[in-house]
């Protein structure tokens, strides 16, 4: 399930040592990733969590989905036993904020963008996760680990403790490489 990532990683040198000089920018460095599965076990995507040094960093992208809106989140579980994925627990919510990016006693640091999935089933997005890189690796990788879940239906960014965003479809365990 990891095959990618050693490329990912060499990938991330090779850029590195690519770089010009003048104004540096810090380097990026894969601190996880995840497979993408449906119910079936088809691959749907990919996830990948980058550090610079400062922040951290998701990037997820998706193939063979409906085109449409789609939630995701992170899970507190890193658990994806099929069919409905409830093995991943609720939100990864540490804190014990309210659900949603545009709820106002939010939000949960698995909190994420939707999905937008193009007539070609494919979509991505890449966000900041809030907090210094060291808490938000320890609250990931504890001791039953995470999962990022894409839903059926868009995450409304308020109504908690989901969004209303429907069943699970996807799911994918962060590991590290």
């Amino acid at each position: 399930m990891i095959t990618r990532y050693p490329a990912i990683i060499l990938a991330t040198g090779l850029l590195a040592a690519c770089a010009t000089s003048g104004t540096a920018k810090p380097v990026s460095q894969v601190v996880a990733g995840a497979t993408l599965r449906d119910a079936g076990g088809a691959e749907k995507g990919t996830a990948t969590l980058t550090s610079d040094g400062t922040r951290l960093t998701l990037a997820v992208t998706v193939a063979g989905l409906a085109a449409a809106e789609h939630g995701a989140h992170l899970h507190t579980t890193g658990r994806c036993d099929a069919p409905d994925f409830a093995s991943a627990g609720g939100h990864l919510n540490p804190h014990g904020k309210q659900h949603g990016m545009e709820n106002p006693q939010g939000s949960h640091l698995g909190d994420l963008p939707n999905l937008s999935i193009g007539a070609d089933g494919k979509g991505s997005f890449s966000v900041p996760l809030n907090g210094s890189p060291a808490e938000i690796e320890a609250l990931l990788f504890d001791a039953d680990g995470t999962a990022l879940v894409v839903h059926a239906k868009p995450d409304d960014y308020r109504t908690d403790p989901s969004g209303n965003s429907g069943p699970r479809i996807a799911c994918g365990v962060l590991t590290r490489p």
